[in-house]
């Protein structure tokens, strides 16, 4: 069946693409989760990532941004140690502080996913499928989100995000999934 070409490149992209790649997500924990992991992927492959998720779920609770929160120096260097994922010091630090910043969106906003959906573009508003890094409404959310405090979160960081939580369908025209991410989209109800 056709796919995104960049599903191809490795056998354990097959899985992720077709059942969670561009599908709407509304649950705050999986949103901070992408966000984190995202960030932890800057520089480095998606693949990398991918077969550390595990690790890195059971290194930050489960990406529970209100335990992460009360993270402490004792927890950076316990991380720091952790051969099963990317030991970068800043990127640590940038999940522990983002998580702080995520209770205080969320006091804020209501929910991290209601936040975070302001942010949709409009699909007449992006360029063809997978022709693009960033987009005026990954930028407005990237300088939104810096404003507020987070770090390791720049406008390529965040489209990459919007592409994988469904903010966007960003699979490519031809793919077998991207009929069904758009009918998961069409079906999801926007967090208020």
């Amino acid at each position: 069946m056709p796919r995104c070409r960049w599903c191809a490149s490795a056998p354990e992209f097959f899985e992720y693409h077709d059942r969670e790649w561009g599908f709407p997500v509304g649950e705050d924990q999986r949103l901070f989760e992408k966000l984190c992991l995202e960030s932890f992927q800057s520089g480095l492959s998606w693949r990398t990532i991918l077969a550390k998720r595990e690790n890195f779920r059971a290194a930050f609770h489960g990406f529970d941004f209100r335990v992460v929160a009360t993270f402490t120096e004792e927890d950076v260097l316990r991380l720091l140690a952790d051969p099963g994922i990317v030991r970068h010091r800043g990127k640590i630090e940038a999940v522990i502080n983002n998580a702080r910043r995520a209770c205080e969106l969320v006091e804020a906003e209501g929910s991290l996913a209601a936040y975070v959906w302001r942010f949709e573009p409009k699909p007449e508003d992006l360029g063809e499928p997978q022709t693009q890094s960033t987009s005026a409404a990954s930028v407005a959310l990237s300088k939104d989100l810096k404003k507020r405090g987070w770090a390791f979160v720049g406008p390529t960081t965040v489209y990459a995000f919007m592409q994988a939580m469904g903010l966007i369908n960003d699979h490519v025209l031809g793919c077998v999934q991207r009929p069904m991410a758009e009918a998961a989209r069409q079906a999801f109800r926007r967090p208020a």
